[in-house]
């Protein structure tokens, strides 16, 4: 089967679907023959993926949604399941920053973090697992190269973040036995929105783009594109015999040793 028909009649539920990475993989998706629901807390955006996909001849549905709460979660997957009958994918990219220690970090934006990037994919997979027993289906996290490393002043977003690849081997362990693939990705510094706005919170946001580009070994910023790709292997037949793993996507970043000396 070709790229272009590869997910043909199968049906992916897409959080944080409006932009950035999520955005592209709604796109990747949906080309290769999905049926897309873009699942984001920002309704007007959400449309706008959707749309801009229905017009190209793709089939897809925004559903505006606050993956953080459990009954606006189960809302969602109830209206997939209404209009296709089932779940094939889920791909979890929800995600927000903050940053702080744990000392500045105030307990509402800890929990605010916590929520998004961790409790958000419980509760996705919490209610859409019944439904992927019955596909045999696919689960891919949105982990990062934090779920590894760290820097300093981001207290709540690493601890989500390695959490995140616990749950996703503890889901992997238990839903086996039903055929359900749970695997995540990690990248490194991506160009998404939520990068930029990053980078626009530094005295010269031009140097720090610099040296986030040098700080990858392949000398660049990863495009959305690239990291959808990685997701869309990993919810394919194509890694039929992939769960429990994460796909590190980093231009390695992870690879030097703190300190060591360059040529």
């Amino acid at each position: 089967m070709s790229d272009e028909k590869e997910f043909a009649g199968k049906v992916a539920l897409v959080t944080g679907g409006a932009m950035g990475i999520g955005a592209a993989v709604c796109d990747l998706l949906a080309e290769r023959s999905a049926r897309v629901a873009v699942v984001d807390r920002d309704a007007v955006a959400a449309t706008d993926v959707a749309s801009t996909l229905i017009g190209r001849g793709l089939e897809a549905r925004a559903i505006a949604t606050d993956v953080s709460s459990g009954a606006e979660v189960s809302r969602c997957v109830a209206e997939i399941v209404d209009a296709w009958g089932q779940i094939d994918i889920v791909s979890n990219n929800a995600g927000i920053q903050r940053y702080g220690t744990v000392e500045s970090t105030t307990e509402s934006e800890w929990d605010e973090v916590i929520d998004v990037n961790l409790k958000s994919v419980y509760l996705v997979c919490h209610h859409a697992i019944p439904h992927l027993r019955k596909t045999r289906g696919a689960i891919v996290n949105m982990a990062s190269v934090q779920s590894f490393a760290t820097q300093r002043g981001v207290a709540a977003y690493t601890t989500g973040k390695h959490a995140l690849i616990g749950l996703t081997r503890s889901m992997a362990l238990d839903f086996a036995e039903y055929g359900v693939r749970v695997n995540a990705v990690a990248p490194g510094s991506v160009d998404t929105p939520m990068l930029r706005w990053a980078i626009s919170l530094d005295e010269n946001p031009q140097a720090l783009t610099e040296a986030i580009r040098d700080m990858h070994p392949l000398g660049r910023i990863a495009d959305p594109k690239e990291i959808a790709e990685t997701v869309c292997f990993l919810a394919s037949p194509k890694a039929s015999f992939v769960t429990g793993s994460t796909l590190i996507a980093d231009g390695g970043l992870l690879l030097p040793i703190s300190g060591a000396p360059k040529d």
